[in-house]
């Protein structure tokens, strides 16, 4: 009995630790918005998925500002294949003719967005679901390569829609779908968004959540995580390709957030329990932060 109730102290006694370290985060970014790219693992396992929704909930009771991005690749693959269409990628990018773009859509904002919705206001949060295309929030234009088809990139932004949800403590969760000046509809990826998002709010935070422990300096080895460097240092990693393969697009688009005004662009590992929380609340952080040179000391 007397050793039940020292473990009952000691875990007490951590919780309280890591409250008292939270506070000066806490109180830092109360009223600030974060925008937190959600996808990879941590959409597709279900404990995962939970603890995701709960941080983003504890962000918006202390003071926060949340805004969630999300994709959905590995959803719009199922439905594809239960509709018999063949999955087909060049140069990375989905290629989305007009029966893909229409299950893209369908998946993206019928079905993805209004799950995560669900789990966060059962989570005990107010989230509203949203695309692209409403209240003219973003406005797509064509990705440009050939033989990709509907596939898009941002052209504008128009952020009242977001702006007023979280003015009345709403937290906004956005698919990466959006519409051109005609109403054609356009598939963007989903960090591109959150990025354009995060500048066009003028976000303290832009977060990513990823399968990777964070930008590596040796892919292989975890424990050569980079926790900070600046945007200079970020375009270095790329040329000497040590930032390789499908991490570039990722650290590209927190560059862009920054050049526009972002103050932080984290790149977490999604597959933490709780990674968000230990990111912007400790002092250690668990990811990589990329920051503008003026903010490296």
């Amino acid at each position: 009995m007397l050793k039940e109730n020292e473990d009952l102290q000691l875990e007490v006694s951590a919780r309280v630790r890591v409250l008292s370290e939270a506070l000066p985060y806490m109180q830092q970014f109360a009223g600030r918005t974060v925008v937190v790219k959600y996808g990879g693992a941590a959409m597709k396992d279900s404990t995962l998925k939970d603890k995701v929704m709960r941080d983003i909930v504890f962000l918006s009771c202390v003071g926060v500002r949340p805004v969630l991005v999300h994709g959905g690749g590995p959803e719009i693959n199922t439905w594809l294949g239960k509709l018999g269409i063949e999955p087909q990628f060049k140069n990375g990018l989905r290629v989305t003719d007009a029966d893909t773009m229409e299950v893209v859509e369908m998946v993206l904002v019928g079905r993805v967005n209004k799950e995560i919705v669900s789990l966060i206001n059962t989570a005990g949060g107010k989230a509203i679901g949203l695309c692209g295309k409403d209240g003219n929030l973003i406005c797509a234009r064509p990705q440009g390569d050939e033989g990709i088809g509907f596939v898009g990139e941002v052209s504008s932004v128009d952020t009242e829609i977001l702006q007023s949800l979280v003015n009345s403590g709403y937290i906004p969760v956005v698919s990466s779908v959006a519409a051109d000046e005609t109403g054609q509809a356009y598939n963007i990826n989903a960090d591109t968004v959150a990025g354009e998002l995060a500048a066009a709010l003028g976000a303290e935070k832009l977060i990513l959540l990823t399968d990777t422990a964070g930008i590596l300096q040796d892919y292989k080895d975890p424990s050569t995580l980079i926790y900070k460097l600046d945007i200079q240092q970020a375009r270095s990693l790329i040329e000497k390709g040590v930032v390789a393969g499908g991490m570039i697009p990722k650290v590209n688009c927190c560059v862009r957030s920054l050049a526009q005004g972002v103050r932080a662009a984290h790149i977490i590992d999604g597959r933490m329990p709780h990674a968000l929380l230990l990111e912007i609340f400790t002092d250690s952080g668990i990811g990589s932060m990329i920051v503008a040179s003026e903010f490296m000391s």
